[in-house]
């Protein structure tokens, strides 16, 4: 299936696009639905100062006997210029949540199968983050004298944080573990890049190309290190849950521009052919708005 089918029969009628923006209002009800009580649970650990500074302090002499590069060395390259570090500041104030944003919208208009399956594995990322916030407390690496590094947010601006964190009540900021920037960095490039496959002989150069999408993820794990947003071992524990996610929800087929409405790409899985199946099993070819309403 490709997202240039056409509607047709019924769907073609006034009851198509009235139907289409149900299905778009009621995407983006869930949507912010789902992040408001995000945002909402994760205030419930910002009275937990000292077990998440007692927590802070074993993840750093973790990463010490595990001898993982100090984040001091990554800040350092930044602090080379003011320019560079303000720059990091502004990527981690300002590129998390509408690049996330921007990749569903492009794929429910454009891949709606893959919208379905990016949905629903960061629903599960997200959760299982939420889940360990609010068991496990953790200050930042910018919060914590043993590290030696400074909060360039606060220093050399923007800064999306308070400085004094315990009357933050716009974010919790003992909520280091794990990283959401990173693991959604590692989605939005990895859903880029199922969703662009093709198996046609034309787009096998340009299929290449995709992999640059892995850029972003790898730019935004030396942002929020380089800030001292977060630690080494917060971005390695989202990679984890990322890939539990991944296991759990059916990945559908990939596709590309190339291949004819109705036609499978390759063989896939079971998981995979159920998965494209529930999108193209409907009475009639459908737009791509209709048949991501018709997986939910």
């Amino acid at each position: 299936m490709t997202s240039h089918t056409t509607p047709a029969g019924p769907e073609t009628g006034p009851a198509g696009p009235r139907a289409a923006r149900r299905r778009l209002i009621r995407e983006l009800l869930l949507v912010a639905g789902f992040f408001i009580v995000y945002k909402a649970g994760r205030l419930l650990s910002t009275d937990r100062t000292e077990e998440a500074f007692r927590n802070a302090e074993r993840i750093w002499d973790a990463e010490r006997t595990l001898r993982l590069p100090g984040e001091g060395a990554v800040q350092r390259l930044l602090l080379h210029g003011d320019a560079l570090v303000h720059t990091a500041n502004t990527y981690y104030a300002v590129v998390h949540f509408p690049a996330t944003a921007l990749f569903l919208i492009w794929l429910y208009i454009r891949r709606p199968a893959h919208y379905l399956w990016t949905r629903r594995v960061l629903a599960v990322l997200t959760g299982a983050a939420l889940v360990l916030h609010l068991a496990y407390p953790l200050a930042p690496p910018r919060m914590l004298e043993a590290a030696g590094l400074i909060d360039t947010g606060q220093v050399y601006g923007p800064t999306v944080y308070r400085a004094a964190p315990d009357t933050d009540t716009l974010a919790n900021q003992f909520a280091a573990m794990p990283s959401l920037h990173f693991g959604w960095a590692l989605m939005l490039a990895l859903g880029v890049i199922a969703a662009t496959r093709t198996t046609s002989p034309g787009g096998k150069a340009a299929s290449r190309w995709r992999l640059l999408w892995l850029l972003h993820p790898l730019l935004t794990l030396l942002v929020i290190v380089g800030t001292a947003n977060h630690y080494w071992l917060d971005a390695v524990v989202a990679a984890v849950l990322l890939g539990a996610a991944l296991l759990l929800v059916p990945r559908p087929r990939a596709s590309g521009p190339d291949t004819a409405p109705g036609t499978d790409a390759d063989p896939g899985t079971d998981a995979d052919a159920a998965a494209d199946d529930a999108v193209r099993g409907l009475p009639h070819r459908q737009g791509a708005a209709a048949a991501v309403g018709a997986g939910q």
